[in-house]
């Protein structure tokens, strides 16, 4: 470690993680949680994250199951890592911010709403929190390191963001029903063709997020 990163350090700068490094800084993984979102980019509905902390014993039967990143699975594939995950971790949490809080807040803020909303559900507070991509997660006060890719290098990430998109697209098959025509089963609340010409066809609903669509109320 140079001396001016080092330096840095000490003045409680939160740095990016090199990919040659220990993702778990030297804890044990127990003592660690990762968090990461779902549904950033979407037109429709909240968006989710989810906190996981896994024991050192989960992480080889979970990577042998097949965990990684949740973008580069397939959804029967995230289905069947659902209940591993969920049986292996020593904690798991959701949380979530709202169509109205992202148009409120602005997307950023309202993801870390959720993810300090997952971070303050789990039983104990984590020694570090290892959050996906390079922007900190504000508002949490205690260590915690941003790590690049991190669902396809850290199994507690990897986790989080399998779990979050699940649970997600499980709300969004629910609110199909209470808001038909949007097609929510099929692209989960994402600014597809088909889903931006139902809103032009049945205007936007209160789910909606009219920030993101420059669009009015026009239906609930």
């Amino acid at each position: 470690m140079t001396n001016r990163r080092a330096a840095r350090d000490q003045l409680g700068l939160r740095l990016a993680v090199e990919p040659e490094e220990d993702v778990w800084a030297g804890l044990d993984p127990s003592l660690c949680a990762g968090v990461d979102e779902v549904g950033r980019g979407c037109v429709f509905g909240p968006v989710f994250a989810a906190a996981v902390v896994l024991p050192a014993a989960a992480l080889e039967p979970l990577a042998r199951a097949g965990l990684t990143d949740s973008k580069r699975l397939s959804p029967k594939r995230r289905s069947a890592l659902m209940a591993p995950i969920q049986q292996l971790a020593l904690a798991w949490a959701l949380g979530q911010a709202s169509a109205r809080e992202i148009d409120r807040w602005g997307i950023r803020r309202a993801t870390e709403q959720a993810m300090l909303r997952a971070l303050q559900r789990l039983p104990m507070a984590p020694r570090l929190v290892l959050v996906d991509g390079v922007l900190p997660l504000r508002g949490w006060l205690g260590p915690q390191r941003t790590l690049v890719r991190g669902d396809s290098r850290c199994a507690a990430i990897a986790a989080a963001s399998i779990l979050a998109k699940q649970e997600r697209d499980g709300l969004m098959r629910r609110l199909a029903l209470r808001f038909p025509g949007y097609g929510l089963e099929r692209h989960a609340g994402y600014g597809t063709l088909a889903h931006r010409q139902a809103i032009a066809r049945l205007g936007a609903s209160g789910l909606h997020r009219f920030s993101f669509l420059g669009a009015r109320r026009t239906s609930s």
